[in-house]
Formats: C-alpha cells, structure tokens, sequence
C-alpha cells in the first residue's frame, strides 16, 4: 500500500503520525515537509474531500492569523487559496493513501485508512 504524508517536523503529532507510518510493514510511504513544498489548490480539495472536511474545518488556528483574516467566515475558496498561499494555515498532519484521506488528530485516526 502506498501512502503520503504532509509532514511537519516541528509538529509533535505529525512526528507521531510518521513513527507510525514507518513502522506499518509492507508500506510505500512518501513524506511532504508542507512548509518546503507547498500544497495546490487541486491537492488541498481532494484531501479535503478524501477526508469528510470543508477547508475551514481544516484550518489551523492555532500559530496563525487565520481567524483575525477572517478565514473562519470567508467562503471555501478563499479558505483554499489562502492556504495554498500559506500553508501553516493548513491543520496537520494529513495522510492519504488508497483507503482516503485523514487530518490525524490524534494521530491514532491513521490507522483508518491503514
């Protein structure tokens, strides 16, 4: 199985989420430091869509200007291209693989699509 995950390595359940991608025998795993190679638009949708969320249900708050920009209110794609622009506005980690598409908050919701 194949699987990709949008990487922060600064970010303690991201760092949880990976350890336990890496240890899932028999797992191609691509990792994505967000930070360095930027999500698009296109990528940040079917993630989204992979996962159940609306953009602003993947929105990070914490750390960011989001809310005082007012992406709590603003319309999907705005949302989108704002976190296209900066994608620390994007909550983390997020893992897809074949199974979809997860925002792994606990880190534990890996194992869903796993």
């Amino acid at each position: 199985m194949k699987a990709t995950i949008w990487h922060n390595p600064a970010c303690g359940t991201s760092r949880k989420t990976l350890a336990i991608l890496q240890e899932t025998p028999g797992l191609d795993l691509s990792i994505v430091e967000y930070l360095k190679q930027p999500y698009d638009a296109e990528t940040l949708r079917r993630l989204f869509a992979g996962a159940g969320l609306s953009a602003r249900e993947a929105l990070r708050l914490r750390g960011t200007d989001a809310q005082e920009r007012g992406l709590t209110e603003a319309a999907e794609d705005a949302v989108v291209a704002a976190m296209a622009a900066n994608p620390a506005y994007v909550e983390r980690p997020f893992v897809e693989t074949e199974k979809g598409a997860r925002l792994c908050r606990p880190q534990d919701r890996v194992y869903e699509i796993l």
